[in-house]
């Protein structure tokens, strides 16, 4: 199994049969090198999305149609897409499964919004969400953007995640602190993958208040297309 970080909160995930991009986020991302993007997106066999923000579903409809493959995310916005973009779309919701390629993913809660850039302001995109992803003998939880919420009690303990990918930014989701004592209180995780970070001056630039609240703990800081094997 790869994991490759795409900048921001996107990521290459190869897992089973599948190759996922979730939240890929690469025209006008500040981190990503632009002429690499096609090595980004080769293989890929689906698109996941935790919401609507452009930070998150930027690249989501020109991939699509670009590579035929299927978005997958909340209900409301993948429909929406469907219909007025004709691309293809899985949608479910909130404790739903579905399988991605042998990767079975289960959409959970996230405490943020969602919506689309619109004419007149933001447009309703759907509830923000996270997801399990279990496959190749691990479960990882993407948290999509969040803070702490009693929720991540039960999450852990159901789909018990060995993998974290959390996002650590501060200023529109957890920051690295409340990152770690999420990490610490709800979940045992074996790895913790930092993202929603460095992007902008905005938000955190290191990782270090994650790593020294979470010892024992493996926390990898990821570099923009440098693939880690889990």
């Amino acid at each position: 199994m790869k994991l490759t970080w795409l900048g921001h909160s996107g990521f290459r995930l190869e897992i089973e049969n599948a190759v996922i991009l979730i939240d890929p986020w690469i025209s006008g991302n500040p981190v990503f090198p632009e002429d690499r993007r096609a090595e980004a997106i080769q293989g890929a066999t689906h698109i996941l999305l935790t919401h609507g923000h452009g930070d998150h579903s930027g690249d989501t409809l020109a991939i699509a149609k670009e590579l035929k493959i299927p978005v997958a995310g909340i209900y409301d916005l993948v429909s929406s897409w469907i219909t007025q973009h004709d691309i293809a779309g899985i949608g479910f919701n909130k404790g739903g499964t579905v399988d991605l390629g042998g990767a079975r993913v289960t959409m959970v809660n996230a405490s943020h919004s969602s919506s689309l850039d619109g004419a007149d302001g933001p447009i309703y995109a759907g509830h923000e969400s996270g997801y399990m992803i279990a496959g190749e003998g691990h479960v990882i939880y993407v948290s999509g953007d969040t803070d702490i919420m009693a929720d991540m009690g039960w999450m852990g303990e159901y789909h018990q995640p060995d993998i974290g990918i959390l996002c650590a930014g501060g200023h529109f989701t957890m920051d690295m602190k409340r990152a770690a004592f999420a990490a610490r209180k709800y979940f045992d995780f074996r790895t913790v993958i930092p993202c929603h970070y460095k992007t902008f001056p905005l938000l955190e630039q290191s990782a270090h208040a994650l790593i020294d609240g979470l010892p024992g703990v493996q926390v990898l800081e990821p570099e923009v297309m440098k693939a880690i094997t889990l």
